[in-house]
């Protein structure tokens, strides 16, 4: 397969690698972007980040939360252009999409599109869609919807960069005071900051656990000081890099961006602010947003593009 710049390009925004080492890479397992991640990374020439998404699409997330803060939905909505996504008129109809979302027993987005529109029942939430897009004249697309639902606490919103970023944390709790509201919300500002993958460390499988060693035990057998060091010593490097990745992405491991000392734990903050109001407090998981994550936008070539019209 021949390897394009486009995608030598690709693939050092995703794994920070020089360019010779991601054409090698690219090279070496014939074009496969994934695979190409994995050479790089056995090779310690990559961090452990995963393949987030490119965010591309244009469009906004929003939040909408019950009067009792007990039940929360975040939506996506995607639009062509950052204009459109900044609309008025795209903003309310975006506004009415998570109304309808809070409220849907849907457990899907196709069900979810399929169901009657709230604000006119003789079409459904598709045929809305339609003629929202024929009215506004760009192609939008709903793309997902989550509720979290906590029955024994609240659901703390935060909404980032007007839209672009949305996250929800479900917080078990048996005082909700001002307090607690505060906590919640700076929690939720962690996740938008430092985008954790997982709550807590039970939510991580042993595969992925295993995957990981892996990895890691390629770059040691390809480094030629740590392979030559005792089994035991290879074990224990492994099992704190391993722990340091946790940390990275286990939200209640992580480092509490407005921890003054730089090293209270989410978790050490929250059983702070527990202790502090006599509350029992737990984390039970959240839901992150970002517009266009996962999404590849078409490149145009401007100068192409104006040739073409003219018939150059």
């Amino acid at each position: 397969m021949a390897i394009t710049a486009a995608m030598v390009k690709e693939l050092r925004e995703i794994s920070g690698a020089g360019m010779m080492d991601c054409k090698k890479a690219l090279t070496a397992t014939d074009g496969d972007m994934d695979k190409a991640m994995e050479f790089l990374r056995e090779k310690g020439l990559a961090t452990a980040q995963k393949k987030a998404g490119r965010i591309a699409a244009e469009g906004i997330v929003m939040l909408k939360v019950s009067d009792d803060a007990k039940k929360a939905v975040a939506v996506e909505v995607n639009a062509e252009t950052d204009f459109v996504a900044k609309n008025e008129k795209f903003q309310n109809y975006v506004a009415q999409v998570a109304e309808q979302a809070l409220e849907t027993s849907a457990a899907d987005i196709e069900a979810f599109l399929a169901e009657p529109w709230k604000f006119d029942t003789s079409e459904t939430v598709s045929e809305a869609l339609a003629h929202q897009i024929a009215t506004i004249g760009e192609n939008m697309n709903i793309r997902r919807f989550a509720q979290v639902s906590e029955e024994n606490g609240m659901i703390a919103a935060y909404t980032h960069m007007g839209g672009k970023i949305g996250v929800l944390v479900d917080v078990e709790t048996d005082v909700v005071n001002d307090a607690v509201k505060e906590m919640a919300k700076n929690v939720a500002m962690q996740v938008a900051a430092l985008r954790p993958q997982y709550t807590n460390r039970s939510e991580i499988s042993e595969e992925y656990i295993a995957h990981e060693k892996e990895i890691l035990m390629a770059q040691i057998k390809n480094d030629p000081k740590e392979s030559q060091k005792p089994e035991k010593v290879i074990e224990g490097i492994i099992n704190g890099r391993i722990n340091k990745e946790l940390k990275e992405i286990c939200l209640l491991d992580q480092v509490y961006v407005k921890a003054e000392d730089g090293k209270q734990s989410v978790s050490k903050y929250v059983d702070e602010v527990a202790k502090a109001n006599g509350a029992k407090i737990a984390i039970k998981g959240f839901v992150r947003y970002e517009t266009g994550e996962g999404i590849e936008k078409k490149e145009e070539n401007f100068a192409e593009e104006v040739a073409k019209q003219m018939g150059m």
